[in-house]
């Protein structure tokens, strides 16, 4: 058998030669110096050779664990040399299919079925909050001590609910891999019990009509941009959902419509799943009041030469953020109290007292998709008569002695620095 002293003594030749151990290992000396072991065993009949490395990065004691590893496999009907070679297609797969990778084909599946802006926050979110972290790791290897800090550091920003939502995200990619065959469990699913708890309620929002209006003209003083007021009044107004309104293109605010005063927005932009996107029996039709006109004309003044009705500041061609509202509520006293998304409880409370019969229609105009499929199949002027009645009673009652639109102009504003 071999020692450590006679292998460092072994001297180059002009041939190559080689020196046994035992159980068929042996150490083949090159004409260029290298050392490499090599074991030699029969299988089927038939001599075979497996390399197991080179001397000293491999030493004697590792050479001879490697042969006695090929003989357990020999015993086990196992050609060591196929043994090896799935072990390094394996790791080689490992480091293939990392987190990212399956994360991509995963949202390449799924985007298809997705509106835009939810397929683009999702690979956002992937790429802000998951990849830097662990997308460069083979997904057979994460764990939930892997997965848990990832999400730790969105809720130590105070991101409770995004932490929630990437979990899921990542939860999602897990199973891909699973059904793939290329990940064992879904650690993302285990750590859910660890995560930091979601304060249930609804948004906070004022019901009470005359707090309402206080709040409305209390906004108004505030300083802020002229064009981020009209967003605040036309929200209250029309009561839609805050993301609908300030990505209102000019061209649904025309002439004609506001003429007409309905503003008809498509299917496309609303809140439906991505089949009925392009339904354009699902258009929703928003009566507009005559106060709700004038705070439209008297934003055109300010922004009717670009695309977007409510853009961005800093960007024209993109729309203005919906924390521009909030944060205007926030200033105007209102923070905790209420968000602009509230404005659709505010009108819902106060006309649903006042018109208890109208429910149904109150309903439809906060295009609320009605329980029963049959009735939310409904046509998109129906009860408009009456839709627009409602419009202009709550534009009567919410802005009752509210400065007009225009007198908003020569009101207090941000000043930029």
């Amino acid at each position: 058998m071999l020692t450590d002293t006679q292998i460092k003594k072994a001297k180059t030749t002009e041939k190559a030669y080689k020196i046994s151990d035992s159980g068929g290992l042996y150490l083949q000396i090159s004409a260029s110096g290298s050392k490499l072991w090599r074991l030699k065993y029969r299988i089927d009949g038939k001599e075979k050779l497996l390399a197991l490395g080179a001397y000293p990065d491999v030493s004697l004691a590792d050479a001879r664990a490697a042969r006695d590893k090929a003989k357990t496999e020999l015993r086990e009907g196992k050609d060591p040399a196929v043994v090896k070679k799935m072990n390094k297609f394996a790791r080689n797969q490992a480091a293939v299919n990392t987190f990212e990778q399956l994360a991509r084909e995963w949202y390449a599946l799924q985007k298809p079925q997705w509106v835009e802006r939810h397929a683009a926050d999702v690979i956002e979110s992937l790429e802000k909050e998951v990849f830097p972290h662990i997308g460069a790791r083979p997904i057979s290897d994460l764990n939930p001590t892997d997965i848990l800090p990832v999400l730790r550091l969105i809720e130590q920003r105070g991101a409770v609910e995004t932490a929630r939502r990437v979990r899921q995200r990542i939860s999602a990619v897990f199973v891909y891999g699973i059904a793939t065959g290329r990940a064992g469990d879904d650690p993302a699913a285990t750590v859910q019990k660890a995560m930091s708890p979601v304060k249930k309620g609804r948004q906070p929002a004022i019901i009470d009509l005359e707090a309402a209006k206080y709040m409305l003209t209390a906004s108004m003083e505030a300083p802020a941009h002229l064009v981020t007021k009209l967003a605040l009044r036309i929200l209250a107004l029309t009561a839609v959902r805050p993301g609908t309104l300030i990505t209102t293109p000019w061209f649904e605010w025309d002439d004609a419509s506001l003429a007409q005063g309905l503003w008809q927005i498509p299917a496309e932009r609303m809140k439906l799943r991505l089949q009925y996107k392009n339904d354009e029996s699902r258009d929703h039709i928003v009566p507009l009041a005559r106060q709700t006109v004038e705070a439209i004309q008297t934003l055109k003044r300010l922004t009717g030469r670009g695309p977007m009705a409510l853009p961005n500041t800093r960007h024209a061609h993109k729309p203005m953020s919906e924390n521009a509202i909030g944060y205007l509520l926030n200033r105007a006293g209102y923070h905790h109290k209420h968000v602009p998304h509230g404005w659709r409880a505010t009108f819902s409370s106060v006309m649903n007292e006042r018109f208890p019969a109208d429910r149904p229609i109150i309903d439809l105009m906060l295009a609320h998709t009605p329980k029963d499929k049959v009735e939310a199949a409904y046509n998109r002027a129906k009860h408009l008569e009456r839709r627009i009645e409602l419009a202009q009673i709550w534009a009567d009652l919410i802005l009752d002695g509210a400065p007009s639109a225009s007198e908003l102009l020569s009101g207090p504003r941000k000043i930029l620095t």
